[in-house]
């Protein structure tokens, strides 16, 4: 994991993702505890903002950890 933060736009260019579905995973990561998300309005714009958090974190390290052992890398 490169950045600690990320706003919405730079997710969805990242993922290649449409707004509609980047937000229906947004949504299902923080609640599952995952990221912490900031909403707020920066001119007439929403403005979103999520944030790994420890147990995303730890999460995430587990799936990689398991999927080397899988591919024995």
């Amino acid at each position: 994991m490169t950045v600690a933060e990320a706003d919405f736009v730079y997710l969805r260019e990242q993922t290649a993702s449409t707004a509609g579905n980047l937000s229906v995973q947004i949504d299902k990561l923080s609640a599952a505890g995952y990221i912490s998300v900031e909403k707020s309005v920066a001119g007439n714009r929403p403005h979103t903002t999520c944030r790994i958090t420890t147990q995303g974190r730890h999460a995430f390290e587990v799936y990689v950890n398991t999927l080397k052992e899988y591919l024995h890398i």
